[in-house]
């Protein structure tokens, strides 16, 4: 139903809810909890987006879980809906537990491959693109680099 808005419109749906997101987050201080997934092409390099809303720069494709799912469910769900991916071989990295809107997040942060090109809707996600490891672009989150370093780290 979503698909009937016009794109630049939901765009600016979107950074509304971000928004109010956030504030809610804030005023309930109710521990969240979201996924992230660091994808990797079969040469290596590993998928990152840019959202529409929220500070400007390049994040792991991920989001937040529902209730009535697994944090594998979610992340397999997210990467789908981010990018039009499936993942192969869906492994848990590790858990973040962090800040976000002034209330505690638990981050899941999961590692797999992608076999196929990244088709960002052009409403959430406005860009996706794969980079070599040694070779990331800028902004990076300072979550994005803590979990690309956890990723690193869980590989060596």
């Amino acid at each position: 139903m979503l698909y009937l808005i016009p794109k630049p419109l939901h765009r600016q749906a979107l950074k509304i809810g971000h928004r109010l997101r956030h504030h809610w987050r804030r005023v309930s201080g109710r521990t969240g909890v979201g996924v992230s997934i660091v994808a990797r092409d079969l040469n290596g390099r590993v998928l990152l987006v840019r959202h529409s809303y929220g500070p400007e720069g390049w994040y792991f494709p991920g989001g937040g879980k529902r209730r009535s799912e697994t944090p594998e469910q979610a992340a397999l769900r997210e990467i789908k809906e981010e990018t039009g991916c499936t993942v192969s071989g869906l492994m848990a990295v590790g858990i973040i537990d962090e800040e976000l809107a002034g209330a505690p997040h638990r981050a899941h942060v999961f590692d797999g491959v992608v076999d196929a090109v990244p088709q960002p809707d052009g409403r959430e996600i406005v860009e996706a693109r794969f980079f070599p490891t040694h070779s990331l672009p800028e902004p990076l989150s300072k979550r994005t680099r803590a979990r690309f370093a956890l990723w690193q780290a869980r590989r060596c």
